[in-house]
């Protein structure tokens, strides 16, 4: 398994996040839709297939630590949402278990140049977001589980400029 491409800080303690209605409906997007966590992972590990099929081994492996981080914040956000009050079902809202994801949000390019990109604009759309979401977030709890799912997006952000970079370069 590879190591995930993570900032070196600790995750925040979920422990003392009690049920709420509102943030519930506020990350919950994050979780399984079409802009999530989940796809982000499902993606990735499908470019990771394309990129290593093509002899990009490294680029591949790359791919494969932001897809291991994306499942660190799958499961943090799934426990968040458990202690928000709702199951943690793949679903755009987990508390009314309606919209399920669904995996034709990939995106299924096979150019390599073509992967990155859309990758890029994934990690882009993701932080633009999470910001979005502390912004609108009123527990201090909920938003520092985000901030610091932020700073691993930055991260994923940057090495994804620097893949692509390499690919036209």
């Amino acid at each position: 398994m590879p190591k995930p491409l993570i900032a070196n800080l600790p995750y925040p303690s979920l422990e003392l996040i009690s049920e709420d209605c509102y943030s519930l409906r506020v990350i919950s997007p994050a979780y399984a839709s079409s802009t999530s966590e989940l796809n982000t992972i499902l993606q990735y590990v499908y470019h990771s297939f394309h990129l290593n099929a093509k002899g990009f081994n490294h680029f591949a492996e790359d791919l494969q630590s932001i897809a291991v981080a994306e499942m660190m914040h799958l499961k943090l956000l799934g426990e968040t949402i458990l202690a928000l009050g709702a199951l943690p079902v793949f679903a755009q809202n987990p508390s009314t278990a309606f919209n399920f994801y669904s995996a034709k949000f990939v995106s299924y390019s096979t150019s390599p140049v073509c992967m990155i990109e859309d990758d890029i604009r994934g990690e882009i759309q993701a932080i633009k977001g999470y910001k979005k979401m502390l912004a609108l977030l009123k527990s201090e709890r909920v938003k520092a589980v985000i901030y610091r799912i932020i700073l691993d997006e930055e991260l994923h952000l940057e090495k994804l400029k620097e893949i692509l970079f390499a690919l036209k370069g």
